[in-house]
């Protein structure tokens, strides 16, 4: 077997035992992340195409884990966290874009990107900003880069702080940029902080669209962003488990297969940090991103200590 063979089986191998519940979310994650850097991916293309993909699958298969009441309430309570959270990461974003002197449009997609739904919103809102496409892959390899270490501190600081898992879902769903990484710092807390933060972070998402089409408008474009299908999918399996107990066994496998999924996506998200990304990154948007992600996950952690999660 010549070296190039037994890389992508190596690879494979890994993925498959990802697969096992003997893998957790950070050993996935940093297995990942440790074959990129020493070997490299072999398939960088199709792990980031597909670890989306399972992404989505996995998230809608969490849904059927869930009750629509409990879905319903959570998006009500974090709602008004999420609305001033945006705002309030948007006024922060730009004035770090001037102080450190990022790139216009790369400052704006940090910003974006941290503000609501990392990648997702960055890839939405790179058109509408007709940013150069050296602009967009910097953004997203800081976005992504910070999502990787968010799925390994921010458990870290949980403990550290004694948050209880209510608290945790709705710190890392409101200051986690992408939903792979809310999905993995939340699943490695607990179960009840998979289900807030999950349930935080989709309703945090939908804001993807209105602020797409508000930025469309200020600039006099026709650029249009839709709710991610993903987000309906999540919805309808709470739905179809609420409307159907009966079937509560079969719902609750389901959502166990798509927790494994989503460890196999953290392996693939963690595949995806290759030199090149972290080469990439400049040390202005870096700092831009850092900065920006350090004030908004402080000042929501204490504003939700100071005014309660009620």
């Amino acid at each position: 077997m010549n070296a190039t063979r037994l890389h992508k089986v190596l690879f494979l191998i890994l993925l498959a035992l990802c697969a096992t519940p003997w893998v957790g979310t950070a050993l996935a994650l940093v297995m990942g992340i440790s074959f990129s850097l020493l070997l490299g991916n072999p398939w960088p293309r199709k792990t980031a195409h597909y670890s989306t993909k399972l992404l989505q699958i996995s998230v809608v298969g969490l849904g059927f884990g869930l009750g629509l009441g409990e879905v319903l309430q959570t998006g009500k309570n974090s709602i008004w966290y999420s609305t001033i959270g945006i705002a309030g990461t948007l006024v922060v974003g730009s004035a770090l874009g001037t102080l450190f002197r990022t790139d216009r449009n790369t400052s704006a997609l940090i910003s974006f990107g941290t503000a609501i739904c990392g990648g997702s919103a960055i890839a939405a809102m790179a058109p509408v900003l007709k940013a150069k496409n050296e602009e967009t892959a910097v953004a997203l390899a800081t976005v992504f880069t910070l999502n990787s270490v968010a799925l390994l501190l921010f458990p870290l600081i949980g403990r550290w702080l004694q948050l209880d898992q209510t608290m945790f879902g709705v710190w890392s769903g409101l200051a986690i940029h992408d939903t792979s990484s809310v999905v993995g710092a939340t699943s490695a807390y607990g179960p009840l902080a998979l289900t807030i933060g999950t349930t935080v972070k989709l309703t945090r998402a939908i804001w993807i669209a209105p602020a797409v089409m508000a930025v469309s408008l200020i600039k006099g474009g026709k650029q249009r962003a839709r709710i991610p299908l993903f987000i309906v999918g999540f919805i309808g399996a709470a739905t179809i488990r609420t409307v159907l107990p009966m079937f509560g066994q079969y719902w609750g496998v389901l959502a166990a297969v798509a927790k494994q999924c989503l460890v196999m996506t953290l392996f693939m998200v963690g595949a995806g940090l290759s030199r090149e990304v972290v080469g990439a990154v400049g040390i202005r948007p870096l700092l831009h991103a850092v900065t920006l992600w350090g004030v908004v996950s402080t000042l929501t952690l204490v504003a939700l200590n100071v005014v309660g999660l009620a």
